[in-house]
């Protein structure tokens, strides 16, 4: 009879007493409160922190290097600790509570940074067009009386309009153009076709004005060759150079090319990604009823992606209103070619006229006012339908 092997046993494999609720709960307890402590000390050391870090960065005579690194330092881990310290704290609430809490406290300190940056500037800018021009005294609606009255003014306001009129359209149509025979390529060759209609959105305004620059360029009899695109095929043509920009009003126009070049590539993308939406089935359908490609594409297409339309217009038209780079760099407002937010700037930081260059900058903030009324009135629809 052979001697029997002891059996060995894991030590993780022996039943343990039960640990007592008491001192669970104890343990937990004692980290609750640690966290606790520790959440309310970081909140204010980090407030704190702000503060003087502030301060330091306002200093014009501190170490570059330093002010660099500091405010990576606190706009990063102390932005964190400041979110974990306010997590840990509406963690000991009730949880009724803390649900109703948490959302406020987190959005909070981006809301404070959002109406400090935006709000209290458009508040702050609508005073200051009821003021002189050294914001010195009150004039109530002179300035505005001003800017809707006198020629300068009136031009700029007349002229961007006709940029909003031209660009929004013409960029939507032509990119509209694009995205539709685009799509009807392979997709090779379709990638590398928007790739190179898309390129000019890569381009600053500054850098387009620049190089159209060369291609209106002029110069007077006696200062040279040409070296204006355009005027030199004209020149090699037999004719005669042109001052394109000295044209009055084509010299508008020859602006709002460039910011048509600028805006196409991005109507085109958009548009046709939601050209490649359109249900496949109700475009076989049509053609199999007989219906043109143009039909089609009038009938079923375009009602289709009507709100994408709507989303590209009106992102295009907000940044018509802004346009201040192309004029400044290609005209500097010359030739009756000012637009509102060239003036803007000019009256604020050329002429020093507060007065003038709030009211300017309050006119295009109302007119932009029904361009964001359209869109939550879409985002609403939209909302529904889903």
């Amino acid at each position: 009879m052979s001697e029997q092997q002891p059996m060995l046993v894991d030590d993780d494999d022996v039943e343990r007493p039960p640990r007592r609720q008491e001192e669970i709960q104890q343990e937990y307890g004692l980290g609750a409160k640690a966290a606790s402590v520790i959440a309310a000390v970081t909140i204010p050391v980090i407030l704190i922190l702000f503060y003087f870090s502030f301060l330091f960065l306002k200093d014009e005579d501190a170490n570059k290097g330093l002010r660099v690194i500091l405010a990576i330092v606190v706009g990063t881990i102390g932005v964190a600790g400041l979110y974990w310290g306010v997590d840990q704290l509406i963690g000991r609430l009730p949880r009724a509570a803390a649900n109703a809490a948490r959302p406020f406290l987190f959005v909070g300190p981006a809301m404070v940074l959002l109406s400090f940056y935006l709000i209290y500037p458009a508040i702050n800018t609508v005073f200051l067009s009821l003021q002189n021009r050294d914001s010195s005294e009150f004039v109530g609606f002179d300035n505005f009386n001003t800017v809707f009255t006198e020629s300068q003014y009136q031009i700029g306001i007349r002229n961007s309009i006709l940029w909003v009129l031209v660009v929004p359209a013409a960029a939507l149509v032509i990119g509209l153009g694009f995205a539709t025979l685009v799509d009807k390529l392979g997709k090779k060759t379709e990638s590398t076709t928007k790739s190179l209609i898309f390129m000019p959105m890569a381009i600053s305004f500054v850098g387009a004005s620049v190089v159209f620059t060369f291609i209106y360029s002029f110069r007077p009899e006696g200062f040279g060759e040409q070296i204006g695109l355009l005027n030199a095929i004209k020149v090699g043509l037999g004719g005669e150079p042109t001052s394109w920009l000295a044209q009055q009003p084509w010299n508008n126009l020859y602006l709002m090319v460039i910011l048509i070049w600028l805006q196409t590539g991005f109507s085109m993308v958009i548009l046709s990604s939601a050209i490649k939406g359109v249900p496949e089935e109700l475009i076989e359908a049509a053609r199999i009823d007989g219906a043109s490609e143009w039909k089609v594409f009038t009938r079923i297409t375009i009602p289709t992606i009507k709100s994408t339309i709507v989303v590209v217009w009106t992102t295009v038209i907000i940044t018509v209103w802004k346009v201040f780079d192309i004029v400044f760099v290609m005209t500097g407002g010359r030739d009756d070619t000012q637009v509102v937010a060239q003036q803007m700037v000019q009256e604020f930081f050329t002429n020093r006229n507060n007065g003038v260059g709030a009211a300017l900058a309050v006119l295009m903030f109302v007119a932009i006012i029904p361009i964001l009324i359209i869109n939550i009135r879409r985002f609403k629809a939209e909302e529904a339908m889903r």
